[in-house]
């Protein structure tokens, strides 16, 4: 083989290296993103869960709020 073509392998598979490892990292790095992501997602559709029961009652603590309001005025 001629030291040219040594050389050039030499390079390539050096360059193939470093990116496999940075590959590696930025694969670790990603899947520990997606796992935050989807606690976060999780605890949102909680809170909109609770929130949509809170909707849900609203009406009644109007009413409730109301007439509240009416029996103060009236004394």
């Amino acid at each position: 083989m001629d030291a040219a073509a040594e050389v050039l392998l030499i390079i390539v598979s050096a360059v193939l290296a470093v990116f496999l490892i940075i590959f590696s990292v930025a694969l670790i790095y990603l899947i520990r993103v997606f796992k935050r992501a989807a606690d976060v997602a999780e605890s949102v559709e909680s809170a909109a869960s609770a929130v949509r029961k809170g909707v849900t009652a609203m009406p009644v603590i109007n009413l409730i709020s109301k007439l509240v309001t009416i029996k103060r005025k009236n004394k």
